[in-house]
């Protein structure tokens, strides 16, 4: 009988490419891919500096983790890095399957227990049971509250948000296919345009989910061609990042209100969105929907996970008025991995599928 197998720690590759070490987590079903280990560094003064940087010097990084054969058009990425803020623990870029976006709800939850659990934050008390968290996203720093026990997180997570506002209410968009349609457009780290699902004709808890994404896809294309999007920070974040359809359960419930996310490259969010669900409390606060502290329950109509959000105060942006938002959410470990590239390989760098 042979003996055990003996597995080399890396298979052979190319020595010239380091290896791309992640930690891979989910917060409510949405994946979030942290690279510990193997990213070149990003240059820039500045947080958003680092951003354009990564894109027009080591895009092959956000491919080679997300695309195929190492990831699926839906993954999703984090890559840490230094903050120019005196406040943040750490800064960080957001990886999807199109580019890179200015705010990741998701990815915060996720990362304030990646953060506590590898000592990227002082460590707390041992009788503390909350930790803070401060990270430095490209929307602009974003606070995260971790639950944790013995220095170790436990729970749920929940954040503050950046100052969320409405661009636009009841804009009428012509939507080819479907007609005039009617959206909204708020921002919670990133811009959104929220439909009702009904108004399309599609239940959002009921419909397939290739009907929704091309709903949500047909309806940000509108958007983009007859919207001006404007940020009075920056032009880096004046882009529409997605469609989200709702139930149309706007007024205040108890009960959760369902929604899904179509952003980026078609990607569908698995989660309930936390920039998402920040943009919808602020646009519900907009419209006398909703009281400071009052807080909703957000469904995923694609997983059924939850994610629950209030305004906690008034702000400002620019000339925008905007409201905090609180949002909370769980996020899970699910394992490591260590990725590598052969030099012959003809599809080193990803390749993906519609």
């Amino acid at each position: 009988m042979a003996g055990p197998l003996t597995v080399p720690r890396l298979p052979p590759h190319d020595p010239g490419t380091p290896a791309l070490s992640v930690v891979d987590m989910h917060t409510g079903g949405e994946p979030l891919r942290i690279v510990l280990a193997g990213c070149p560094e990003v240059v820039g003064p500045t947080l958003l500096a680092k951003r354009r940087y990564m894109r027009q010097h080591l895009d092959h990084v956000r491919r080679r983790l997300m695309f195929e054969p190492r990831g699926h058009r839906d993954m999703y990425g984090a890559v840490l890095v230094p903050s120019e803020l005196p406040d943040a623990h750490l800064g960080v870029l957001f990886l999807n399957n199109e580019g890179y976006s200015s705010m990741c709800g998701h990815a915060v939850l996720a990362l304030g227990r990646f953060a506590l659990d590898f000592g990227l934050v002082p460590a707390p008390p041992a009788d503390a049971r909350e930790a803070l968290v401060n990270i430095h996203c490209p929307c602009g720093l974003v606070a995260a509250f971790v639950e944790c026990e013995g220095g170790r997180s436990r729970g749920p997570v929940r954040f503050h948000s950046v100052p969320a506002f409405v661009l636009a209410t009841d804009f009428l968009v012509d939507v080819p296919g479907l007609g005039k349609v009617v959206v909204d457009v708020a921002y919670g780290g990133a811009f959104y345009a929220f439909v009702s699902a009904e108004k399309l004709g599609l239940d959002v808890c009921s419909a397939k989910t290739r009907d929704l994404v091309a709903a949500a896809r047909a309806v940000t294309e509108a958007v983009k061609a007859q919207f001006k999007i404007n940020h009075p920070d920056s032009e880096d974040l004046a882009f529409l990042y997605g469609t989200i359809l709702t139930d149309g359960k706007d007024t205040y419930n108890e009960e959760p209100t369902t929604n899904i996310c179509v952003f980026a490259d078609e990607q569908v969010d698995r989660s309930p969105t936390g920039s998402g669900v920040t943009a919808r409390i602020a646009l519900q606060y907009h419209k006398g929907l909703l009281e400071l502290n009052q807080t909703r329950a957000f469904k995923s109509s694609a997983t059924g996970s939850v994610f629950t959000g209030k305004a906690v105060r008034e702000a400002k942006c620019g000339d925008f008025k905007a409201v905090i938002v609180e949002v909370s959410g769980r996020a899970h470990y699910t394992g490591t991995a260590s990725f590598i590239v052969e030099d012959d390989d003809p599809l080193r760098d990803g390749f993906l599928l519609k």
